[in-house]
């Protein structure tokens, strides 16, 4: 079949080639040129790893303990090159290496299941049954058959194990459901056979490495500079903020990128069911993770256990990775009405959308509490063309209906596809008011604030200062010394011509 794509991934220092393959009339796949091991040395593999569990020390603590992975890999690769050297001193370095790589991946990790964890272009790992080739979900190429295929139910039931282990989970016949993150931070899901008719089943959602930030964002059109400067000044005076969209929009990555904003001496408590978020070193930040039960249905910790507990611990700041049920609503807003700056996600597929899902089952959040929303971005991603944008941004406007305080949508800015352009919509109603009222700022004030953010972010895609911790850095840097920022980013009162339009 002919190679579409050739490129090289480093699993554990070992150098592997993948090729895509595909023709005109056949589908695409992925492939991975692996070192092909002969009976002789297959067979030295397994002596390998009789003599390392003989004389290799490990406790239980290193087995169970994530952050112990990496010296216990290096404890197991520093034994077993050395008993290579004594057995066979003449071997080649690089033979070596190989034999260590996968020896360490078959006895510590996911055997080449852990090739695929290294790739960056994967977003998705499926493993659907022994029957079947492992797939994968390609950045560019979308779903492609692999040519990796475990070799038995009982190998895909130890990867779970492997996983399970390493979070204090089980995974059995009478618990058939795992959910859990791997060493690297990657998000794993495991169903057993026979939930999962077709047998052992494990989906590995690829934790990104070297995480979106805005200086990308505007680069690929997700979102303009001047509307990135709007939400920043927003977020920087503890505006509210709710992100919506529908799944795979793109509203945690949005939400991530738009955290760096926050001012670095505010307290930030994060609260998700799988870590995700991924912020700038400078901020005073807090993750908390949600706990399932045991097998005896005890130990579990809630994200309502969690948003409840972070009110005790004096943030400034609370983010929640999904807003889904009414317990978890009520208190997010009632943060929000006691001085808390708050910031969300939800499913929903515009502004108007966004009412209709926070006032209906199953969140059903009073309609009179809607008002301590500021801001509302709306998330959308265009499956035909693969790009993901802005597609609206707007406020909710207390109005009255039924009889009672109610809310309804006022769109700021919305996506018009035909120029593939983030364009204004309407003139703000309150959210301009809301800022002058926190701030003492006049809208003439407002608007050069905006232009001055819009000129920092502009030269940083200009200079692609794109790394999450460089730009927390910049950004740091200009709540520090915002005069000394804007000097150096060349910014003077006649730079910006772009004025955002107020009311």
């Amino acid at each position: 079949m002919e190679i579409v794509e050739e490129y090289r991934i480093v699993c554990d220092n070992l150098p592997i080639t993948v090729h895509i393959t595909g023709g005109k009339h056949t589908s695409r796949n992925y492939n991975l040129i692996l070192p092909k091991l002969a009976p002789a040395t297959k067979a030295l593999i397994t002596n390998l790893k009789h003599s390392l569990v003989r004389e290799v020390a490990v406790s239980t603590t290193e087995i169970l303990d994530p952050k112990s992975i990496n010296k216990l890999k290096e404890k197991f690769s520093q034994r077993a090159e050395a008993i290579i050297k004594t057995k066979m001193p003449n071997i080649n370095p690089n033979v070596s290496q190989v034999i260590i790589n996968v020896l360490i991946q078959e006895m510590l990790g996911l055997g080449d299941v852990e090739y695929l964890i290294s790739d960056e272009n994967l977003e998705e790992i499926v493993i659907i049954s022994s029957k079947e080739p492992v797939r994968v979900y390609h950045k560019k190429y979308g779903w492609l058959e692999t040519n990796i295929q475990p070799q038995s139910e009982d190998q895909i039931l130890n990867y779970s194990n492997i996983i399970g282990r390493r979070v204090g989970r089980q995974i059995s016949t009478l618990t058939p459901l795992l959910d859990a993150h791997l060493v690297t931070g990657d998000r794993s899901n495991a169903v057993l056979f026979p939930i999962s008719t077709k047998g052992h089943t494990i989906t590995i959602r690829k934790f990104a490495r070297d995480p979106w930030t805005m200086t990308d964002f505007i680069k690929n059109k997700t979102c303009p500079a001047n509307l990135f400067a709007l939400i920043w000044l927003s977020i920087q005076y503890e505006m509210n903020v709710l992100i919506s969209g529908g799944t795979a929009s793109g509203k945690t990555s949005f939400l991530n990128v738009i955290m760096p904003f926050i001012p670095p001496n505010h307290r930030i408590v994060s609260i998700e069911d799988t870590r995700e978020l991924q912020l700038p070193k400078f901020l005073y930040w807090c993750p908390l993770t949600v706990r399932e039960p045991n097998a005896e249905g005890k130990g579990a910790v809630t994200m309502l256990d969690l948003l409840v507990n972070s009110l005790r611990m004096r943030p400034d700041r609370i983010i929640l990775g999904e807003m889904r049920r009414r317990n978890q609503a009520e208190v997010l807003f009632e943060a929000m009405h006691t001085g808390h700056s708050v910031y969300a996600t939800v499913h929903a597929n515009s502004v108007a959308e966004t009412i209709q899902r926070l006032i209906n089952p199953p969140i059903e959040v009073p309609r009179n509490l809607l008002s301590g929303v500021n801001l509302n971005i709306v998330m959308f991603r265009d499956r035909r063309q693969g790009i993901r944008r802005v597609y609206q941004v707007g406020e909710f406007i207390p109005a009255v209906q039924d009889g009672g305080p109610s809310v309804r949508p006022n769109i700021l800015y919305r996506w018009k596809p035909t120029t593939d352009e983030i364009i204004q919509h309407s003139s703000s109603l309150r959210l301009y008011e809301e800022l002058s009222r926190h701030t003492g700022m006049s809208l003439g004030q407002i608007d050069k604030d905006i232009m001055q953010k819009e000129k920092i972010l502009q030269w940083m895609v200009k200079n692609n200062i794109r790394h999450v911790d460089k730009v927390g850095e910049i950004i740091g840097q200009y709540y520090r010394d915002p005069e000394g920022t804007l000097e150096q980013v060349g910014y003077t009162e006649t730079t910006s011509e772009t004025k955002m339009p107020v009311t």
